[in-house]
């Protein structure tokens, strides 16, 4: 396998390891894979850092009942990589439940210090064309 097949199949592993830690609530796994400077644009478009993103599962006020990605695809660039792939989301915030729905997920990963950290991620709803 080529080294760049077994850095896309490292990056696929490490987003399905991010999504496993975030579902569970697993908060110090999740730490280490998200950079300082992470930044979240959530589908209602508000942008949360990395301390309000982790802060708020590990309150509970941010729970993710439900996050089963589809074909991951992954481009790099250098010491950066993006990541786009749909999913089913199902999550609670606050009060207000999100059904489960189908999600686009956008994420730019960085190498830092030799590891992959997310440090970019979007996600929007997908909606029906009907």
């Amino acid at each position: 396998m080529s080294e760049i097949l077994k850095e896309h199949e490292a990056l696929r592993a490490l987003e399905q390891s991010r999504l496993a830690a975030l579902v569970a609530g697993d908060v110090e796994a999740a730490r280490l894979l998200h950079a300082d400077d992470f930044q979240l644009v959530t589908p209602v478009g508000m942008a949360l850092s990395r301390e309000q993103y982790l802060g708020a599962i590990a309150a509970g006020t941010l729970c993710y009942k439900v996050w089963e990605p589809k074909d991951i695809e992954v481009r790099l660039f250098g010491q950066g990589a993006a990541i786009r792939y749909q999913s089913e989301l199902e999550v609670t915030f606050g009060q207000h439940h999100m059904p489960r729905a189908t999600h686009w997920h956008t994420d730019l990963y960085e190498k830092r210090n030799g590891a992959w950290q997310i440090v970019w991620s979007h996600a929007t709803a997908v909606r029906s064309m009907v």
